[in-house]
């Protein structure tokens, strides 16, 4: 079975059809429990959100500031896997029809197994993954198996990244860019502004994948603002901190998941 690599392209076209944004919500598998995120993730996109990213949990993640980490603490505790992480993206694909991709870092695909890994979540009907560590000179063996059974290869992109640098990842990547938008680790913000803007444009000017923007969004007016830039918006800390406010109040913990996405997807659409 392929994946779903084609479902994710065109859901980013369709939102660039109705001159807005596409809204990409992150929450780590496992969190607040193994069903639990799957409830969560369906709520996310039932209020708006296009696509969501799950996070496969990780003991030392370096990307990741303290909202995300706590939320990969108490899904480590409860004793995620990485079969679990696949069986959350089939699960909450097969309830929405929305694409889903797997953020992680290299080392646990590796000591999954390559092949496997990518084979297991395309069956699982997953569109790709997201993989901030892992350098686009050592990708190739990933890349394939990817391409082989239908899943993006989505590599993220920094300020700090250099012209020629951009151009080498964005032509390893498919699906789309993720643009950090700051230097540092995932959390809400303040501002998300020009230094964001300032790496779209860089890298637009090297690909014609789309560009989404994460790190940083919290609110409907910041989505805004970059959606006034980018192809998408990507919101993973507010969503988080969303959970661990309802502390263990699973109706009002999915209800304030709906809420929120429902706030940055009218940002997303208010931008142009």
């Amino acid at each position: 079975m392929a994946g779903n690599l084609e479902l994710l392209g065109s859901v980013l076209a369709g939102a660039k059809d109705e001159g807005r944004a596409a809204l990409v919500g992150y929450l780590p598998a496992g969190f607040p429990t193994i069903d639990g995120a799957v409830d969560a993730m369906t709520a996310m996109i039932e209020g708006g959100c296009d696509i969501v990213e799950v996070g496969l949990p990780h003991s030392d993640p370096v990307l990741d500031g303290p909202v995300i980490q706590t939320a990969d603490d108490i899904a480590l505790r409860n004793g995620v896997r990485i079969r679990d992480v696949i069986r959350t993206v089939g699960e909450v694909h097969a309830r929405t029809g929305a694409p889903i991709l797997c953020m992680t870092y290299w080392n646990p695909v590796d000591r999954y197994g390559v092949e496997r890994f990518a084979a297991d979540l395309a069956e699982a009907g997953g569109a790709g993954c997201i993989l901030p560590d892992l350098p686009v000179e050592e990708s190739e063996i990933w890349r394939k198996a990817a391409e082989q059974h239908g899943l993006a290869t989505v590599f993220v992109v920094a300020p700090s990244s250099r012209d020629e640098r951009l151009a080498k990842i964005t032509a390893a990547g498919s699906g789309f860019v993720y643009a950090a938008s700051l230097m540092g680790v995932t959390g809400t913000r303040e501002s998300v502004g020009q230094e964001a803007r300032a790496l779209v444009e860089r890298t637009r000017s090297t690909t014609s994948l789309p560009v989404c923007v994460g790190l940083g969004v919290s609110n409907a007016t910041q989505a805004a603002e970059v959606a006034a830039f980018a192809d998408g918006v990507i919101v993973g800390s507010a969503f988080v901190k969303r959970l661990l406010d309802a502390e263990g109040d699973t109706e009002a913990g999915l209800a304030g998941l709906r809420e929120l996405a429902g706030e940055l997807a009218e940002g997303v659409r208010t931008a142009r």
